[in-house]
């Protein structure tokens, strides 16, 4: 064969490579791009069912991207139900953060509140509901596994097939900890719920109420049994105890109102209920939760304050809220 000839055959040959090449890359990256459409469809729920598990935005924030980290390495094509395996993947990584935090929070100041995150007006009830703070502190009676399953299945509707996958269980057992989980959540005690426009107008008469100091009002608009919760962490001051009656929840808020009279509330719907944030200036200092509800006589009073101090849990909040203008 002649020099030209040879020269002739390699480069058909290279041109043969290059195609080749360039049809595997362009295969390669339509396969990378439907990966990618996939987990980002899916990363909405993945990223609720973290949070509802771990209470904090940034376990859930470093759970999904696990998740994803995770998913890059597995060849999607070979993967029969996408959601149902990333779903069992986030549910067992959301299990160990969940204990960590547990271990944690044994040496944790004063009580442990979930991290409050916003919500809209026009999300999903059955969803924003199982976000409210009341909810996410009744998890905490229940052991990780319980706290998966009964969420799996009661929240986001997951067969117990498929729970049993995500929790190596078997079916059998998944339904035996749901049901012991759903008997820990029964509240034999739990008054009715507030119309949404009722909450707000409440919540608005409990905030001017407290911002003048008015006890007496303050008191009025309290359910008898009602407690606040709050939640500084280990290097800001807060209540260290559950401040239980409406007398003594009075007197704390009015005095809070008096030692800080140069900060400013802005309305916020927080975790699906009325609430606000309280700015010193530019910085965040306080999240508040106002949870209302009826009793037997139709009468809607505030419940639950949950009162958030802990900078740590206040920092997603600041970065995505603008202080009020004065």
């Amino acid at each position: 064969m002649s020099t030209s000839a040879s020269s002739d055959a390699d480069a058909e040959v290279a041109a043969d490579v290059n195609s080749t090449s360039k049809h595997s890359v362009a295969a390669s990256e339509g396969s990378a791009d439907k990966a990618m459409d996939v987990f980002m469809a899916e990363r909405p729920r993945l990223w609720g069912l973290a949070y509802r598990i771990c209470g904090t935005r940034s376990d859930a924030d470093d759970v999904v991207q696990d998740a994803w980290l995770r998913w890059q390495g597995v060849n999607p094509s070979a993967i029969d139900r996408p959601p149902a395996w990333l779903t069992t993947v986030t549910s067992r990584l959301s299990i160990d953060r969940l204990r960590v935090r547990r271990r944690e929070a044994e040496h944790y100041v004063g009580p442990w509140l979930p991290e409050m995150i916003s919500t809209g007006a026009d999300d999903p009830a059955d969803l924003v509901s199982s976000l409210t703070l009341g909810f996410l502190t009744m998890l905490e009676r229940l052991e990780p596994i319980e706290r998966v399953v009964f969420l799996l299945a009661d929240v986001f509707d997951e067969s117990f097939q498929d729970i049993a996958v995500s929790v190596d269980r078997t079916e059998a057992a998944c339904r035996q900890i749901a049901s012991r989980g759903r008997k820990k959540l029964r509240d034999p005690n739990r008054r009715r719920d507030v119309d949404p426009a009722d909450q707000w107008r409440l919540a608005e008469a409990f905030a001017r109420a407290t911002f003048v100091g008015d006890l007496a009002a303050i008191e009025g608009l309290l359910a008898p049994e009602s407690v606040l919760l709050s939640d500084g962490g280990a290097h800001t001051r807060a209540a260290r105890r559950p401040v239980v009656g409406p007398h003594r929840i009075a007197r704390f808020l009015a005095t809070l109102a008096r030692r800080h009279p140069e900060m400013r509330g802005d309305p916020a719907l927080l975790n699906g209920e009325p609430g606000a944030l309280l700015w010193n200036g530019s910085k965040l200092e306080y999240a508040a939760i106002f949870h209302t509800s009826a009793g037997s006589d139709g009468e809607a009073l505030v419940e639950q304050i949950f009162l958030l101090r802990n900078p740590d849990k206040l920092l997603g909040l600041a970065q995505e809220r603008m202080p009020p203008t004065p």
